[in-house]
């Protein structure tokens, strides 16, 4: 299945062997399976002797594409997101600049010779099943040079952190990695009563990929404007250190604290209900952290009881006017993050409720908001300040539509 993949992977590498830049400027998510990303780009490109600027984005935003894109005879490599804008992005670059996007996302075609996206959805694989964007760039560093196998754990990480498991374990090519990592001896595979646990092994003491890929969650989002992603990219190559562990356990204090306060608002009647939706704004209430600790509350929280299991749920923070390591970029822009409780959850993955990905994005670009990166379980778009309440009912306008067609 992989074929079409590598193949179109190949034809990339070729043009980027050609291409007279030989400084890569790699952007990657926050979380765990984009920081193991970046980890992976970054090691695969040193070693080809390229130079390394890295930008750690939340988002692809538009604002900050427009100025990417200005220059000419630049290398872009966007990783864990920019899928689905690949034609955004060839509008922008009008062949100027060579860009690879390495991502797991849904996926549009790009229209631009010199953009190529590489992103598995578009070769038939599931980025919420067979493939994390960590173990889209392994594939991509190993074609590369086949010595990049020894990368195969950074690519397990990200794939765990995004658990997207099929009966307990990942699946196709995410368990492909975490096979060769056990067979080089740096993963260990346990089998449990529900499935399977990966371990990360270590001459002091093994780790549980889960946890680390939780500690690489906090260190990306929670202390993203605080060189947070940096370490976190660190770790992924170096392991962790006293200093990481020090950053980690502040953020996680933060953390902690600002959703226990959130927990109490919600718990004393701050969620707002329509029929289908049920929604909340923290404004700039989870400040300093970045604006993906949104999405890191609900996923937290779905399950508890102040939330309705039968409903969508949706939270709004506001987009900080900054991003680490550029500067300031005026968005003025909330992030709105959705999730599902459990049993809507299993509604969703039975095909007896509408997928996240297949109305907040639709409901997003009708406002003139901006839609990168949404799976069917967990979804992420932003839009104006002041456009909440209309995305909202603009969801639920949809998703009534909808029931009455099927109906």
């Amino acid at each position: 299945m992989t074929q079409p993949l590598i193949k179109a992977m190949t034809a990339a590498i070729d043009a980027l062997q050609k291409w007279p830049a030989k400084k890569v400027h790699i952007f990657h998510h926050n979380d765990a399976d984009g920081l193991s990303s970046g980890a992976i780009l970054t090691r695969a490109f040193e070693r080809q002797g390229f130079d390394i600027e890295r930008l750690c984005l939340e988002k692809p935003y538009p604002r900050l594409l427009e100025k990417i894109f200005d220059r000419e005879g630049g290398l872009n490599v966007f990783t864990d997101m920019a899928g689905r804008i690949a034609p955004l992005i060839s509008d922008l670059n009008k062949g100027r600049n060579l860009t690879l996007i390495l991502d797991h996302h849904v996926a549009h075609p790009a229209s631009d010779p010199q953009v190529h996206n590489l992103d598995p959805d578009l070769f038939g694989l599931k980025g919420d099943r067979d493939i994390s964007a960590s173990t889209t760039c392994y594939l991509f560093a190993h074609t590369m040079d086949p010595a990049n196998v020894d990368l195969a754990h950074i690519a397990a990480i990200g794939a765990v952190g995004d658990g997207f498991y099929v009966d307990g374990h990942l699946a196709s090519e995410n368990r492909k990695v975490v096979l060769e990592a056990a067979r080089q001896g740096k993963l260990e595979i346990k089998t449990t009563d529900t499935g399977e646990q990966y371990f990360l092994k270590s001459s002091h003491q093994d780790t549980l990929l889960e946890a680390l890929a939780r500690d690489l969650d906090i260190l990306g989002a929670a202390g993203y404007l605080d060189q947070g992603p940096e370490v976190g990219v660190q770790v992924c190559l170096e392991g962790k250190t006293a200093m990481a562990d020090q950053m980690l356990a502040r953020f996680k204090q933060i953390q902690q604290k600002t959703f226990a306060d959130q927990i109490l608002r919600l718990e004393q009647g701050g969620l707002r209900q329509t029929s289908h939706i049920q929604w909340f704004h923290v404004q700039d209430r989870f400040a300093p952290m970045g604006c993906k600790m949104i999405g890191a509350f609900c996923e937290a929280n779905k399950n508890a009881a102040f939330f309705d299991p039968d409903k969508y749920i949706a939270g709004f923070q506001l987009i900080p006017n900054e991003i680490p390591r550029h500067g300031y970029l005026p968005l003025q822009a909330v992030n709105i993050s959705m999730r599902a409780p459990a049993p809507l959850e299993d509604q969703i993955k039975n095909g007896t409720a509408r997928a996240l990905n297949t109305f907040l994005p639709e409901a997003t670009d009708r406002l003139g908001g901006f839609s990168d990166a949404c799976h069917r379980l967990a979804a992420a778009t932003m839009i104006g300040i002041g456009k909440e309440q209309d995305l909202i009912r603009e969801m639920n306008r949809i998703l009534l539509e909808r029931q009455t067609t099927s109906e």
